[in-house]
């Protein structure tokens, strides 16, 4: 899939298109908006291309008759002209110093224009020098917030997105299970535990004809260099930027391959210790007794069973507790897909959504919602586009005239993001707040408060009886910001005590809370609501990752809020 490239590249495009002229804003947004559509598609774009065309391509929200066009000319050569003729201009690295928080294109402009920063290491040597500091307009604090987020730049190199990743793997699973040499084709590793990041794809192929496998991923499309081929284990790495280990295998040890590379390695560890104390020998071959007898390999169930434990699912081996509640068959059954029943926080083009209200409701009742939340962003959010007491008036009526419209559908609810301020109180009026069929809350600004006054501030507008849901309750962007300081026990027993619910944002690159939050959460007997904080149709497929986050912390669907249907959900809200 080319999709994370082109994207890199319309983004770093709309970089250096905002130094050239501010009159060029439409230009700029234009190719940014391209570059949200393709970043977050669940679809291959060439594939897209490839079926349909320009045509098709155009038809995606975002994607004009320009970006179209770069995207074909990418396709066809593996370059644009428009970006080559850029970048002889403006030689800078772009794509990994936009990353570093406190960087935006001009900031870095001028760091490669006085002091010839154009890339990662560049930066880090000019700080070093003390260089950043004395520099017009950064000084000692913005060089501590740069080096900063350098630090957790690098804390996650090697490692892409659970978002990025699990599209790629599924393109390269569809590919093998087309090939006409595989029996079987699962995919294994971090992945398949839906951790947040991951750094490599691990794939089990059963097949009769391992050396035809073999050659047939040496010279797959998504195949960018081979590492290694053979007919048991081939290695590639994939134009996503990614290593790719496949691996072929007997059906007799097939589910004990399955448990061993799906892991974790210290669950894997624990479950190696039972079985010896038991009197068996596991490895990746299968479970054998003290004869070397084979007593179960081909399934991963049986494994477990056989000694004496309940399966887990992969998402829970982390060696967090489950081998103990499998032992004591208390394995509890954790929420599905066909569990949710709506999303409660999602965007659009009133402010930084890029489809209309209609659009976007169309695009749940396809996902299978039975009802959907609109949260466009509240008036401190300038950057957004912001909504004011008056604009949220004409937004609710649109919603009202869509919901009527659609009839018994879908349901539309009436709400917003709104920004909890530094003080804790919430930046709407009490009179708007009363209008929303619930109060979505969040974090947004003063995001380096200490703990002590970062969880007061929470606290507050938790206890102060306006708000039901907190959204993305940390804050952080994987690899790009840290979560803000917080005292957890504090807010989590105030949410407690106040009934508020805490969110699981599926966004790829939240996920937040994250998984040992949600299991922290747990203890407190919180309710949960997992949503996608959609920003345009394709991005309610993102609601696998927040479920996958989910069972990571062991959540059940009594504990999600949005898998009740829509009258007791309401009921939750009144209350």
């Amino acid at each position: 899939m080319l999709n994370k490239k082109i994207a890199e590249i319309f983004r770093e495009i709309a970089d250096m298109l905002e130094l050239e002229d501010e009159k060029r804003v439409f230009e700029v947004r234009a190719y940014r908006n391209a570059a949200l559509t393709i970043e977050t598609m669940q679809e291959d774009i060439e594939g897209i291309y490839r079926k349909g065309g320009i045509k098709a391509l155009m038809e995606l929200q975002g994607i004009g008759k320009t970006t179209a066009g770069h995207i074909e000319e990418y396709i066809k050569s593996g370059k644009i002209k428009k970006y080559e003729e850029y970048k002889k201009k403006y030689p800078i690295d772009f794509s990994s110093l936009m990353r570093i928080q406190g960087l935006g294109p001009k900031r870095a402009y001028r760091l490669y224009a006085e002091l010839g920063v154009n890339d990662v290491a560049s930066l880090k040597a000019a700080i070093a020098a003390g260089k950043v500091r004395n520099l017009s307009g950064f000084g000692k604090r913005s060089e501590e917030v740069l080096q900063k987020g350098i630090s957790l730049l690098e804390s996650s190199k090697g490692r892409m997105l659970l978002g990025d990743v699990l599209p790629e793997a599924e393109a390269i699973i569809r590919q093998l299970k087309n090939s006409g040499y595989a029996e079987r084709v699962e995919l294994a590793g971090s992945a398949r535990r839906m951790k947040e990041t991951v750094g490599d794809i691990d794939i089990l192929v059963i097949s009769s004809k391992p050396d035809k496998m073999a050659n047939f991923i040496s010279k797959m499309e998504d195949a960018e260099s081979v590492t290694l081929s053979g007919p048991t284990k081939t290695t590639v790495w994939l134009r996503a930027g990614i290593s790719c280990d496949i691996r072929v295998l007997e059906r007799k040890s097939f589910g004990a391959a399955m448990q061993y590379f799906i892991g974790s390695k210290e669950h894997n560890v624990k479950l190696r210790q039972i079985a010896i104390k038991k009197g068996y020998k596991l490895s990746e071959y299968g479970l054998f007794d003290r004869r070397g007898r084979s007593v179960a390999g081909e399934e991963e169930k049986e494994i477990y069973e056989k000694l004496g434990m309940q399966y887990m699912e992969p998402e829970m081996r982390e060696d967090r507790g489950e081998i103990e509640q499998a032992l004591k068959h208390e394995i509890p059954r954790l929420v599905q897909r066909e569990d949710i029943r709506g999303d409660l926080h999602s965007h659009t083009i009133y402010t930084d959504g890029h489809e209309s209200i209609e659009s976007m409701a169309m695009a749940a009742i396809t996902e299978g919602f039975e009802y959907l939340g609109m949260t466009d962003h509240s008036k401190s959010e300038y950057v957004t586009g912001g909504m004011d007491e008056r604009k949220i008036d004409a937004y609710y009526r649109e919603i009202e005239a869509v919901g009527k419209k659609l009839g018994d559908r879908i349901m539309l609810l009436k709400s917003a993001e709104t920004d909890i301020l530094k003080d804790g109180s919430l930046d709407l009026d009490d009179k708007t707040l009363e209008k929303m069929d619930y109060v979505l809350g969040a974090i947004h600004s003063n995001l380096n408060m200490g703990e002590q006054e970062m969880t007061k501030r929470l606290v507050s507008c938790i206890e102060s009886g306006k708000v039901n849901i907190i959204a993305h309750p940390t804050g952080r962007l994987i690899g790009r910001r840290e979560p803000i300081k917080l005292n957890l026990d504090k807010v989590f027993q105030a949410a407690k005590d106040n009934g508020v619910v805490m969110e699981i944002d599926s966004f790829p690159d939240r996920l937040d809370l994250n998984d040992e939050n949600i299991l922290k959460a747990r203890e407190y007997g919180l309710k949960f609501s997992i949503d996608t904080d959609s920003h345009s149709a394709s991005n309610f497929k993102f609601i696998r990752y927040g479920i996958g986050t989910a069972k990571r912390g062991w959540l059940r669907k009594e504990d999600v809020i949005n898998t009740l249907p829509y009258e007791k959900l309401m009921k939750i809200f009144r209350r």
